[in-house]
């Protein structure tokens, strides 16, 4: 088993909340208390003994404080071992005070990162002494317990009262792998500061933070989520998300991220594709036109409002079985409604920033891009036919290339009077996206005439956009940039129909 007792620790940590009744513990259990700095004051407050590690080393901290514990005889204590003849012989010759537990809670780098403190805060919140111990303490888990975070302070402390001083390896060495995650963390975060640009082409990804779903894609495969879903959401009811959840939830917030702060906005969507968008006076009506876009999809799907569900809107969702509500807030009538249904998930979105980078397993790797942070806009248009579209049209052109530029490859998307008639998704022909939007959105009775229509890429020939003018299509917005681009146009010309372009493709693969 290789018990040992605990009889000497050393402690410097940053946070000291949930310390004190680890203290009280240790000094019950006639454990030596080594410790440094405001630790060491800490304890004395406490009216507790302890030894200052200055004592140990006959060296003071130095450099206003940047070296204290880093010293032989702080490292020999912690990384001797203990059925070494050797070792305990150099222990015993140079007067090293053996070290059983080492508690370490390390300066908040991420922390003071994200409060936008200057680059000179940040460097000094880069801990040295720290993290050198939490690795000398776990590498040596055979004979030390390292306690390398103030979120397992409770767990030691549970530990030390349920075994009265005594830890067993497998004790030490579960701590150990918690010591490794939290140096290996540590240093991911300060090496992405220092690589923000990516100039050195290496990828560190950690999350600290992970859960296990139910199962993945599909009930034979595991699944996991591995963030702080809490920094972006606040659950208000329902059960657990899925994997399934969570991949609709990314995409509704990416979608409606582009509506910001416009008009009451609402959509629903189902499998990463908006089934559903509309942008209305009143929520109430924007909810009713999202969908009417597709009322046979959006069963079983997530619905997104940009702002908050009242009651007229909630008792209309509430109508319908959707799998989550996501909104800005819930007037207390509306919650109290859409909890009528124990499974239904709620969220509420916070206001946060989205993380500008792009991450994907790909093959044997991982593929890695900038997140795609141009909306297209109507000073950003370039008009390129002799029918010039209408004020409203150039409305529509822009609503309807914000939801292409969030579904799926290759699409096509037709809209009209800010309401999503229908989009042709993840079609290996541009043709057939075309196709399948206009036969849906007929299906569903809409009038097609006066829409517009928006492409994620250029139109190689001419015939998407006689399909759309045959349809009723009077306005198109594409990226441009086929060396054909001209077929298109002049067809536009001499149908009547208003092009303008864009320069920027949106492919969503």
């Amino acid at each position: 088993m290789n018990n040992k007792t605990i009889s000497s620790a050393l402690i410097s940590v940053f946070s000291k909340d949930g310390l004190e009744p680890i203290v009280k513990k240790l000094n019950d259990l006639n454990v030596t208390i080594y410790s440094t700095g405001g630790t060491e004051k800490f304890i004395e407050d406490l009216g507790i003994d302890v030894v200052p590690v200055e004592d140990v080393t006959s060296y003071p901290s130095i450099l206003g404080g940047r070296v204290k514990t880093l010293h032989p005889k702080v490292f020999g204590g912690i990384l001797n071992r203990q059925n070494h003849d050797g070792d305990v012989a150099e222990l015993k010759e140079f007067d090293i005070p053996q070290i059983d537990v080492v508690i370490v809670d390390l300066y908040p780098f991420e922390k003071t990162v994200a409060s936008g403190a200057s680059n000179q805060d940040i460097i000094e919140k880069i801990d040295i002494g720290g993290i050198s111990l939490i690795r000398a303490a776990a590498k040596n888990y055979a004979d030390v317990t390292c306690v390398s975070s103030v979120d397992d302070y409770a767990e030691f402390l549970d530990l030390l009262e349920t075994k009265n001083g005594e830890t067993s390896e497998e004790d030490r060495k579960q701590f150990a792998a918690k010591a490794f995650n939290v140096s290996s963390h540590y240093d991911s975060a300060i090496f992405n500061y220092f690589n923000q640009n990516h100039e050195i082409p290496s990828l560190k990804i950690s999350e600290n933070k992970g859960k296990v779903l139910r199962y993945g894609e599909n009930p034979h495969q595991k699944g996991f989520f591995f963030g702080d879903f809490d920094e972006i959401f606040t659950k208000l009811h329902g059960k657990e998300l899925s994997y399934n959840n969570l991949l609709d939830v990314d995409a509704a917030v990416n979608l409606m991220l582009e509506f910001k702060n416009d008009a009451p906005t609402f959509a629903v969507l189902k499998h990463n594709n908006a089934c559903g968008l509309a942008q209305r006076d009143t929520l109430h009506q924007a909810y009713l036109d999202a969908l009417a876009g597709d009322p046979v999809s959006a069963f079983g799907g997530v619905l997104i409002s940009n702002t908050e569900i009242d009651v007229a809107t909630a008792e209309e969702i509430h109508k319908l079985f959707c799998e989550v509500v996501i909104a800005p807030s819930f007037s207390d009538e509306a919650l109290e409604i859409l909890k009528g249904k124990k499974n239904r998930i709620l969220l509420i979105l916070k206001d946060i920033d989205m993380p500008q980078t792009n991450v994907r397993s790909c093959l044997n790797g991982i593929l890695v891009q900038d997140r795609n942070n141009i909306t297209d806009t109507l000073e950003g248009l370039k008009p390129v036919t002799k029918t010039t579209a209408t004020s409203n049209e150039l409305d529509d052109l822009i609503f309807a290339s914000k939801i292409c530029k969030h579904t799926k490859s290759n699409t096509i998307v037709l809209a009209k009077n800010k309401q999503l008639c229908a989009s042709g998704t993840g079609q290996t022909s541009r043709v057939d996206a075309l196709n399948q939007a206009i036969h849906k959105a007929q299906s569903f009775n809409f009038d097609l005439k006066g829409a517009v229509m928006a492409s994620d890429a250029f139109f190689p020939f001419p015939d998407c956009v006689e399909i759309a003018n045959n349809a009723g299509i009077t306005a198109v917005i594409q990226p441009g940039g086929s060396i054909k681009d001209q077929l298109s146009i002049d067809y536009c010309n001499e149908n009547n129909v208003a092009m303008v372009m864009t320069g920027t493709r949106h492919f969503k693969h």
